[in-house]
């Protein structure tokens, strides 16, 4: 019997260095989408939480630029 990932590895291989890099993300997307499903379903009531609260006014939206900042000073 044909080893089929060696087969199909090599047909990989054939393919654009941009191909290939598609195919990657999407085969290490399939190894995560039970986690990921998983995490949206646990995380959609705190979205939805929060989302409430930014539309009420009760709390303040952030620039990226500004977090990031942040993040990067707390790195160093």
């Amino acid at each position: 019997m044909p080893d089929r990932v060696a087969e199909l590895v090599q047909h990989g291989l054939a393919l654009s260095p941009e191909d290939r890099q598609r195919l990657v993300d999407r085969l290490l997307e399939s190894l995560n989408e039970p986690a990921a499903s998983q995490l949206d379903s646990a995380w959609a009531p705190e979205i939805e939480r929060r989302l409430a609260e930014y539309d009420r006014g009760e709390v303040q939206a952030v620039d990226a630029d500004e977090v990031f900042a942040k993040a990067r000073r707390i790195a160093q």
